[in-house]
């Protein structure tokens, strides 16, 4: 899940009274009462003052400013309308209204009044600051953040809207900032529980990390009930591969607020120790809540597929979609396709998530083929030449597409589509082909670079971003015993960040590193084809060999993924693949005697 962020609000303009007689001096008495806290004596007397004078302007603007604290908004809304009528110079009436029409979702119609109270005042701070966050919920953030520095240019002590700009910068990418803003905010108030919420975001969103855990541990220091920096602490600790410790926030999360985020979060943390079972109740609770919730939805088919049943976690997993996802994959005015018959139709196949992910599920574009479409495929630059020689596939492409289709699928929803279980996953070996003018040069390469009796590909880590990357990925380190295996030429395919590890591994890593002419999938495809086995932690490249047709040995941590199942050491997905499962989370060295034993039964 990801941490939320503290959504900017806007302040309502205080009562205040003044000297007078009669029935002003009434309304003196009502104010007094508002702005002591003494709702109930100010109601009393407020109504008091509008049986006597029913066009009292003041009555009519703070008795609507009380029900709207009360949350009655369409009442205060009506209120400060009729106080309008009688005082449209009023410039608070005005920034008030607004807020009541904000509070009502008629966001148009508060920036209006929010203009007018500016026109009345142009130096009132809080008109501007409710103005801004007006504009910022309607999504014109670069306008909000104008209102908020002139907020701020008017009153420089007002820590809303230090706040309100440091969000607003937030949301347009500017972090750096947006931390500056925050810490304005603690210079004027050090025990700002919200601006060392908003100032771990910051950190989160700037990489870093440790500064965001000490953020969120502040902000509960001085709200220990602050429900959302219980969150996004857990996913802080989470990011570190502490499950434990984030689960402990996240029940603190779901008992002071049980709604369907907070219930999602803490089922994640529990599924990320293994506690499968007990994950399952708080997705089913979250969507009891919110039938529509997307992220539910999708934790609760991983849970469901992992134990495999396809047929219930295919049909949640269709159900996945956030609405600006799906929006950004869908094909304006093409159906999506949910297995109609497709003879003579025409089908894009449109890739999501990761490189493993394409290539996992690549298969389906021959079955497709096989039930008589046209299959074009939209996938990323790197993958087109691998994806334009897979079976069933018309065209590849990146880009917009150029073509008119009957239909267009997510490519993981193929298998719902299509009613896949685990006894009919189409694993027809190979699908994906390498170059064969690559794979002859790397033939020749390989001739002169020693003669073994296997040559193994290695990696060791995938993407550093990938969530459960401290756990799926490990070091090198690890591997060392594997050097001392006889007859065995290993050659690194490791990418990224995690390739430094070879300065100080054993020579026989070292020996074979071609992973510097591997610029894209193509090389390392048909340097995969030289080779008779590829040994991998969770990888694209251990889907890029399975696909391939190669002998795989798959790493896997105690909290795998869901296309692993639970405790095979084989895949459906992938014939030539053996798992080799960790039995305590986080520890490698068990693991790795195992493969040594298979690949030399011998020692």
């Amino acid at each position: 899940m990801e941490p939320q962020s503290k959504r900017p609000g806007g302040r309502t303009a205080s009562p205040s009274s003044s000297p007078a007689s009669g029935v002003d001096s009434l309304v003196n008495a009502a104010l007094d009462a508002h702005q002591a806290g003494r709702l109930d004596t100010a109601d009393s007397i407020y109504r008091e003052v509008l049986a006597i004078d029913p066009a009292n302007a003041r009555a009519l603007h703070y008795f609507g400013v009380l029900h709207y604290q009360r949350g009655q908004h369409a009442d205060a809304a009506t209120l400060m309308s009729h106080a309008l009528k009688h005082d449209r110079h009023d410039a608070a009436c005005w920034s008030n209204r607004g807020l009541a029409a904000a509070a009502l979702g008629y966001l148009d119609e508060a920036t209006i009044c929010y203009d007018q109270a500016l026109q009345l005042q142009p130096d009132f701070a809080d008109a501007r600051n409710n103005f801004g966050v007006a504009l910022q919920a309607q999504g014109a953030l670069n306008e909000a953040v104008e209102q908020y520095r002139l907020a701020i240019a008017s009153n420089p002590a007002f820590v809303d809207a230090h706040l309100n700009l440091g969000t607003a910068l937030g949301k347009l990418g500017n972090f750096t900032e947006a931390l500056a803003c925050y810490r304005d905010a603690l210079q004027l108030d050090a025990n700002s529980a919200e601006a060392h919420f908003n100032a771990g975001n910051a950190h989160n969103a700037l990489g870093e990390h440790e500064a965001a855990v000490a953020s969120f541990e502040r902000a509960l220091a001085l709200r220990p009930d602050y429900a959302e920096a219980h969150i996004n602490l857990g996913s802080a600790i989470g990011k570190r591969g502490d499950y434990a410790g984030a689960e402990s926030h996240y029940r603190r999360a779901v008992a002071l607020n049980p709604n369907p985020t907070n219930l999602v979060c803490l089922g994640g943390s529990l599924g990320a120790q293994g506690r499968l079972d007990e994950e399952e109740t708080f997705y089913r609770d979250a969507l009891a809540r919110d039938p529509d919730y997307a992220d539910a939805h999708q934790n609760l088919a991983w849970l469901l597929l992992k134990r495999g049943d396809y047929k219930q976690g295919w049909a949640e997993f269709a159900l996945r979609w956030r609405t600006s996802d799906y929006d950004a994959l869908a094909l304006p005015g093409v159906a999506e396709w949910r297995g109609e018959p497709l003879e003579g139709r025409r089908l894009l196949i449109v890739g999501e998530q990761g490189f493993g992910d394409h290539f996992q599920f690549l298969r389906y574009a021959r079955v497709l083929h096989e039930r008589g479409a046209t299959v074009d495929v939209y996938v990323r630059e790197p993958l087109l030449r691998l994806v334009q020689r897979v079976p069933g596939v018309h065209r590849a492409f990146a880009g917009k597409p150029d073509a008119e289709y009957d239909f267009w699928v997510p490519m993981m929803s193929v298998p719902s589509c299509v009613g896949t279980e685990l006894s009919s996953i189409p694993a027809q070996i190979p699908y994906l082909f390498a170059d064969n003018a690559k794979v002859d040069a790397w033939r020749k390469k390989l001739q002169t670079s020693g003669k073994t009796k296997r040559k193994v590909g290695l990696v060791w880590a995938g993407s550093p971003v990938f969530g459960n990357d401290r756990y799926r990925s490990m070091a090198l380190a690890d591997l060392h015993t594997l050097a001392d295996v006889a007859k065995v030429s290993w050659y690194p395919l490791q990418k990224g960040p995690a390739h430094a590890q070879l300065a100080e591994a054993p020579e026989a890593f070292r020996a074979h590193d071609f992973s510097g002419e591997l610029n894209d999938f193509e090389d390392t495809a048909a340097l995969i084809m030289n080779l008779d086995l590829v040994i991998a932690v969770d990888t694209g490249v251990a889907h890029l060999a399975g696909a391939l047709g190669k002998p795989v040995w798959l790493l896997l941590p105690a909290n795998s993924d869901w296309r692993w199942l639970e405790e095979r050491s084989d895949s459906p997905w992938y014939p030539g693949m053996r798992l080799f499962r960790q039995k305590v989370l986080g520890e490698w060295a068990e693991v790795v005697k195992e493969v040594i034993s298979a690949i030399d039964p011998a020692r």
